[in-house]
């Protein structure tokens, strides 16, 4: 087993506090008192630390397809990611939530995978 796999239980981690931060700032209570969250900035080092650890996740999965295992799973981490940031960009606020979660659903789903995969030693 690669050492950046040993990993993949941190970016589970990782997509919850997504998740969670998602709900805090575009969250239902958010969408019902008619506030776009998205026009106010975090602070600079929210938004560092935040970007860091994205940067970080993403050569993560690109250094992953060297270790030749489990390329399903990353195809789909990589491929979620970026139709979730296409679609993203389009959608009004009240779908953006709901593209979030499932975004982050599945990518946790395909992280879990991963992982087992990995624990079990298969080459996938």
């Amino acid at each position: 087993m690669t050492p950046l796999a040993a990993l993949a239980p941190a970016w589970i981690l990782f997509e919850i506090l997504q998740l969670v931060a998602g709900e805090r700032l575009l969250g239902l209570k958010q969408i019902q008192a008619g506030r776009d969250t998205r026009q106010t900035e975090p602070s600079q080092t929210v938004s560092a630390v935040w970007v860091s650890f994205i940067l970080l996740y993403w050569a993560w999965m690109f250094a992953m397809f060297f270790a030749h295992v489990g390329r399903p799973q990353l195809l789909a981490l990589l491929g979620v990611s970026l139709l979730g940031m296409t679609v993203r960009r389009v959608c009004t606020l009240r779908w953006v939530l709901v593209v979030l979660t499932f975004e982050g659903a599945i990518r946790i789903g395909m992280l879990v995978s991963l992982g087992v995969l990995l624990w079990r030693g298969a080459p996938g």
